[in-house]
């Protein structure tokens, strides 16, 4: 039975007898007051290593996100009251829980953004034979238990994915008093998961399974989640349209606006191109508007700087307003088919006016900032640094003296000095995993390594690589 809503957690939980906070708003607390929040505000948004504050990192853009999938979900249920369902519960509900998912979207991502995603999987592509190979010269009967990666549980790291790392800190690895991550709801954990396949299942013929949501070693935190709440295989909660929405909604407007702030493009580049894009239509009033705005700017006798920031700043207000309202015009005309698990489009990819802003503002974003000198030479200096950092953290994960005791000594000094700058909560969860068919203990010890890295902060990542160069492996 579909229950959306279920704010039932996988272990039970005793609150003082004063906590009158509803179960989601504990959610958001746990999320908001956890480590991977924390590491955030290193981790790229759009330019890595970046030592001007004004700019976003992706902490900030979590928040942003946050901020805005709330408001979307004000938005409708005061436009409709019953948009989500016909109880009190509900309405105070879906604001919190949708706060809750856009703060924690992005909390898997590694260092270095989507770059840091593609070298993870380029690592793995170029020891692919680690999949199959017991690759140790240990002893003979350790050898006879090794077991290679199942063919369908491999796309976790040849395609590592940020989301379905998400699902694994918050519901496994972050620690509570249990042994389930955060214990979040599982209203909050479906609203979270905008995909909801593992890799194997990969497809790109819906939003759901254009990406994978959770790994092999997760799927009793989904098979959990889909019990619950009636979250099936390939469809959606309905409040993570929402989520996905307001981060397409920031990145695409916000990112141009940190462009503008390192001064790669200005407002009258972007406002250029969308007067040429939109000559006509339902967006030619707001340009009307920007053009009296930016006019204004320029009269108001502050300097060039100052004018600048006060048109970028009306340019991100007025788009943002308009790719908000196109989202929640698109989800009440389709809310039937979205409560019902039906939907297949994202929001802002919907014959509609606010999708066709969002792909152009996509397209000037990627001619104008994600393609920018300063972003590949930061990619690419990351990149090799990944690559240094898997590479010996590989070595020191399985040189060790027995291939089944996953915490017995490392045979070599270098491998102990790399194994032991490895956290200690990852090791503690490598060391304590139980193998199985379906996650023998290559599969573990490759989990360790994304794990380690990907939880990894840009600068934590750059002097890692320094520490770990006199122990690199060959």
């Amino acid at each position: 039975m579909m229950n959306l809503w279920n704010s039932t957690r996988r272990s039970p939980t005793t609150r003082a007898s004063d906590d009158v906070r509803t179960d989601y708003e504990v959610d958001y607390d746990r999320l908001l007051f956890s480590t991977p929040v924390r590491r955030l505000a290193d981790k790229t948004q759009v330019f890595p290593l970046e030592k001007n504050d004004g700019v976003r990192t992706r902490l900030t853009h979590s928040n942003e996100v946050s901020n805005l999938a709330r408001s979307m979900g004000n938005r409708l249920i005061r436009l409709k009251n019953d948009v989500f369902g016909d109880s009190e519960e509900i309405r105070a509900a879906a604001p919190v829980i949708l706060a809750s998912s856009g703060l924690a979207h992005d909390l898997g991502n590694p260092p270095f953004g989507h770059q840091g995603e593609a070298a993870i999987g380029r690592w793995f592509e170029r020891h692919k034979s680690l999949f199959d190979e017991y690759g140790l010269a240990n002893s003979q009967p350790d050898k006879d238990r090794f077991s290679p990666v199942p063919i369908a549980a491999r796309g976790d790291f040849l395609k590592f994915e940020g989301n379905a790392q998400t699902i694994r800190l918050v519901g496994r690895l972050q620690s509570t008093s249990g042994p389930h991550g955060l214990n979040l709801t599982a209203a909050t954990l479906a609203a979270m998961m905008k995909y909801t396949v593992p890799s194997s299942a990969s497809r790109t013929s819906s939003a759901a399974t254009k990406k994978f949501g959770y790994f092999t070693s997760e799927v009793d935190i989904f098979a959990w989640v889909s019990e619950e709440t009636g979250v099936t295989a390939g469809t959606r909660h309905p409040l993570a349209w929402i989520m996905e929405a307001s981060d397409d909604t920031a990145y695409s407007v916000l990112d141009v606006e940190d462009a503008m702030r390192k001064r790669l493009v200005s407002p009258e580049d972007l406002l250029a191109f969308l007067r040429r894009r939109f000559k006509t239509g339902h967006f030619s009033e707001i340009l009307e508007i920007l053009d009296q705005k930016f006019a204004s700017a320029d009269n108001d006798g502050v300097s060039l700087v100052r004018a600048a920031e006060i048109k970028a700043s009306y340019m991100r207000t007025r788009l943002i307003d308009f790719l908000v309202k196109g989202s929640t015009t698109t989800y009440l005309e389709d809310r039937d088919a979205i409560l019902a698990l039906t939907r297949e489009k994202p929001l802002l990819e919907s014959d509609s006016p606010a999708s066709d802003l969002y792909k152009a503002l996509k397209e000037f974003a990627r001619a104008h900032a994600y393609v920018s000198h300063p972003v590949l030479r930061s990619e690419l200096e990351g990149a090799v640094a990944l690559d240094k950092i898997m590479s010996c953290l590989w070595g020191a994960i399985t040189d060790r003296e027995r291939f089944v005791d996953l915490g017995s000594r490392r045979r070599s000094p270098h491998s102990a000095y790399a194994y032991a700058l490895i956290s200690d909560s990852y090791k503690w969860a490598f060391e304590n995993s139980t193998p199985t068919l379906n996650t023998p203990v290559r599969y573990l010890e490759m989990q360790l390594l994304t794990d380690m890295v990907s939880g990894m902060t840009d600068s934590f990542a750059m002097e890692m690589a320094a520490k770990l160069e006199p122990a690199i492996y060959a």
